[in-house]
């Protein structure tokens, strides 16, 4: 599966999102966009092409809202993750109804490793 990541810019997502995924066994199985580090000249063009997005909600971010808006447009499912007690945007609502809590970098990868599986299904 083709899998787009989104984030805060402000989040630590090389530490607590990009390093677990890609030491994880969900890099085996799934293409996954770390857009901090692909060149993306139009991540509105990438995200349409991708099978399902997640994306990391534990801080809110003006250009993350706009890129799950895209999502959301384009018909492309949307996982939202967070950190366990963190505040997330109510308005996420409007657009899935997909979201998983996670207390560790490791809760999360079998977490999201769970939902793959569901959509493979």
């Amino acid at each position: 599966m083709k899998i787009y990541l989104s984030h805060s810019s402000e989040y630590d997502y090389e530490n607590k999102l990009y390093k677990p995924i890609k030491k994880s066994d969900l890099i085996k199985s799934n293409f996954f966009i770390f857009p901090h580090e692909h060149k993306i000249v139009n991540s509105k063009e990438v995200i349409s092409n991708s099978d399902f997005m997640i994306a990391e909600v534990s801080l809110s971010s003006t250009g993350q809202g706009i890129e799950i808006g895209w999502a959301d447009s384009a018909k492309i499912p949307v996982l939202c993750i967070y950190e366990k007690g963190s505040k997330i945007s109510s308005s996420l609502k409007f657009v899935t109804d997909k979201f998983v809590e996670y207390e560790s970098t490791e809760d999360m990868i079998i977490k999201i490793k769970n939902y793959i599986e569901e959509l493979k299904k």
